[in-house]
């Protein structure tokens, strides 16, 4: 059911492009993967977020338990009937959400027990009911239960949850046995890089088609970033893909592919979105600024997106700026098709071998 294929290798920079094959459909890598935390990619349709260009979407597991319910969607027929989707879904495990929650949960080997952020009941989330859930769910792709550290935990403290990570992966793995769903491992270590390497060596025999990098993008600075993903590079598997976890924005795409990764994800374009932040190439432009009360031109010359075909900076600022939904609405559709545009450039850099040259030439047209 799963397979994954290395269509093209650049030469300039090792960078790949694959074919992920999965029960609902081939995705290509590269590929940018939209946020769909709670079963709908927020105020888009799923035509709408297909038209952009999506292969694959995400959805989170702590939320989908706490509402609907992974039982309801089990009995609805799996999340891809749920929510109208056909084509391939990636399921968090859960893991990212308890770390954000920090106020709200404790972490012991057993598991996490923490307060719903809807009405404070207790629940404890463990490996076990994490693969309980994502099988309830459906995905093609579930997620390894992990922890995740904050960038500034300490080395001890970081060790300790690599050391429970793996712990709990055994365990993942002896109830995910589904054949229509793949396992990917996280690979942790926070930002050292002897355990980001011990991480690594550790997780890979348990990969079988896939393999993720996590807690990274949660709060270090993007050369720290670069720094372990360089550090990750010569261990990772060569005939599966690498997935890197809650990371989004234009400039860590292409600097993660040009490293060796080949899947992304994150909330970002649509979250700026609703705030009034379209994404260009030449970095973020804030729609919602008065300097752009005039400005007739599209939110980037040479998109093919709806909303640039369409309307103008002037009328989208508008509609932000009276709190129209509409506005919302076009920025997501403009910033998912942006991505994944960029992506379609990134693998035509890889077919001609200049991955590493188009590299330097988006950073330095980039603001970040």
């Amino acid at each position: 059911m799963f397979k994954y294929e290395i269509l093209k290798e650049c030469k300039q920079s090792g960078a790949r492009i694959g074919k992920l094959t999965t029960p609902h459909g081939v995705i290509e890598t590269p590929v940018f993967m939209p946020v769909g935390t709670m079963a709908s990619v927020k105020a888009l349709s799923p035509e709408e977020v297909l038209k952009q260009g999506s292969q694959i979407i995400l959805a989170n597991t702590y939320h989908l338990y706490l509402r609907p319910g992974h039982k309801l969607i089990e009995k609805a027929g799996g999340l891809h009937k749920f929510m109208n989707w056909h084509k391939p879904i990636l399921t968090d495990s859960g893991g990212f959400q308890v770390f954000s929650l920090s106020k709200m949960r404790k972490i012991t080997d057993e598991g996490v027990m923490f307060d719903s952020f809807i009405d404070g009941s207790k629940h404890l989330l463990t490996p076990e009911k994490s693969m309980e859930i994502q099988k309830a769910l459906g995905s093609d792709i579930m997620m390894a239960f992990d922890e995740c550290t904050a960038p500034d935990c300490g080395y001890e403290k970081s060790k300790i949850a690599l050391e429970r990570t793996l712990n709990w992966l055994e365990r993942c793995v002896k109830v995910a046995n589904n054949p229509n769903q793949m396992l990917f491992p996280i690979i942790q270590g926070n930002m050292y890089e002897d355990l980001r390497i011990e991480s690594a060596k550790r997780t890979v025999p348990y990969a079988k088609c896939g393999i993720a990098i996590g807690g990274l993008s949660v709060g270090e600075p993007k050369p720290v970033m670069y720094k372990m993903l360089d550090a990750l590079r010569p261990y990772y598997p060569d005939n599966m893909p690498r997935y890197l976890m809650g990371v989004g924005s234009a400039d860590c795409i292409v600097e993660g592919v040009a490293r060796g990764v080949d899947m992304f994800d994150c909330v970002l374009p649509t979250r700026i979105a609703r705030n009034g932040t379209a994404m260009t190439k030449h970095g973020n432009l804030t729609i919602r600024n008065a300097s752009y009360k005039e400005d007739l031109r599209p939110i980037e010359e040479g998109c093919d997106c709806y909303a640039c075909q369409n309307y103008s900076r002037a009328y989208i600022r508008h509609l932000i700026n009276v709190d129209e939904i509409f506005g919302g609405r076009l920025l997501s559709i403009h910033n998912i098709r942006f991505l994944h545009r960029l992506v379609e450039k990134i693998k035509l850099a890889i077919i001609e071998d200049r991955l590493l040259d188009f590299r330097n030439q988006f950073m330095e047209n980039y603001e970040l």
